[in-house]
């Protein structure tokens, strides 16, 4: 294990073992899904965010999963243009959209597939599958939320 992937393990190591295992099963979906694209981590103030970018530019990031105390949610970057015909999309910002998780195999469902597929499609960098992605560890925050679920 290089030190990105350990570095990224102990982030992932500070949540419940639930969403721990949800955030890690739907990383390794998304690298191996956009396997041209670097993991760009932010150990962020609110979440563990895994952004996936064709170049390892945040601007250039596509979709990202984040990681919060008791769900992990999958981010279009730019969402807010991507046509939703199964409404599955949240959120009402000028750019960003996402979807909650209920387990890593939601990132197989068609509807969430079609909407990964657009993201793509719609990104102004492509990705190059050919390439390989890194995993780089870009940020991370001094002060955080807890990563658990206060207790009471």
């Amino acid at each position: 294990m290089d030190s990105a992937e350990a570095q990224l393990e102990t982030f992932m190591a500070r949540y419940l073992p639930g969403v721990a295992g949800m955030g890690r099963a739907a990383i390794k979906r998304m690298r191996a899904r956009l396997p041209g694209c670097d993991a760009l981590v932010y150990d962020n103030y609110n979440a563990l965010a895994v952004g996936f970018s064709p170049n390892g530019k945040t601007g250039a990031a596509i979709v990202s999963i984040a990681l919060y105390t008791r769900w992990v949610s999958l981010f279009f970057l730019r969402g807010a243009g991507l046509p939703d015909t199964d409404n599955l999309l949240k959120g009402n910002g000028s750019a960003v959209r996402h979807i909650v998780l209920g387990s890593a195999d939601d990132l197989d469902l068609p509807p969430v597939r079609d909407l990964i597929d657009r993201a793509l499609a719609a990104a102004a960098m492509p990705h190059d599958p050919a390439r390989k992605g890194a995993l780089m560890i870009k940020a991370i925050s001094e002060v955080q939320r807890p990563r658990r679920p206060a207790k009471g």
